[in-house]
């Protein structure tokens, strides 16, 4: 597949001169003068990697880069006219990838672009958006936060062991997934499951207990018979 490339440059020769060694290197060019444009073009197209420049018209390069860390992990690579090190300390602070000060050879923009590209594809489906893990879930006042490992229920906050609090965490990632038994203990407990084991019953037992979970209807935490539990 020809990698997608985006490039923002409000100096019309540059971006044009990037995309003509870009197109003669097979990759697909997406091309803009001005940030705002840009940002549109990220949230249609599947982007494999961006170049962009610091300063633009509307909204500078560092601006463009924090808001693709927010969603996604393809390369980016800075272009500046600055020597400034405070720049390119801040550009790869915010998670930039590579930095390129102008003037500069053309042919070394495709090193760099081939470099980062590889790299990426080493360690990430290309084919697919990236984004980052979700961190906390609200499924109906219920919520749960991986980065600060709390639980609130309508606004309350419930004390949940570490083995409770990943038991929950699993289920609503897996929301409107059954979940069986054994894919709970395997996951959770990190051994294999055993028929006779009601380890993951006694664990659910509590939680719900902690949740005021009716026994026959529950609100959250629903048990499929002869499958597992269930997160709608």
């Amino acid at each position: 597949m020809n990698e997608k490339i985006l490039v923002v440059d409000d100096e019309k020769e540059i971006a044009d001169l990037l995309e003509v060694y870009l197109k003669n290197d097979n990759y697909i060019v997406h091309k803009y003068y001005n940030g705002i444009e840009a940002l549109e073009c990220i949230q249609k197209t599947e982007i494999d990697l961006a170049i962009l420049d610091v300063m633009l018209p509307d909204i500078d390069g560092f601006c463009i880069c924090q808001k693709i860390r927010e969603n996604y992990y393809f390369p980016v690579i800075m272009l500046t006219a600055k020597i400034d090190d405070g720049d390119k300390i801040m550009g790869l602070t915010i998670g930039a990838d590579d930095y390129i000060t102008k003037p500069f050879n053309p042919l070394e923009v495709i090193a760099r672009v081939k470099t980062q590209l590889r790299r990426y594809q080493k360690y990430n489906n290309p084919t697919k958006k990236q984004f980052f893990p979700k961190s906390e879930y609200d499924i109906r006042g219920l919520i749960i936060n991986k980065d600060t490992h709390k639980c609130f229920l309508f606004g309350k906050e419930i004390s949940l062991t570490p083995i409770e609090f990943s038991i929950l965490w699993y289920l609503c990632e897996h929301q409107g997934k059954v979940v069986s038994t054994e894919e709970l203990f395997e996951n959770i407990w990190k051994e294999k499951y055993l028929d006779n084991n009601n380890t993951v019953m006694a664990h659910i037992g509590r939680l719900r207990e902690k949740l005021n979970e009716p026994a026959k209807n529950p609100k959250f935490i629903k048990t499929v018979w002869g499958v597992g539990y269930e997160i709608e």
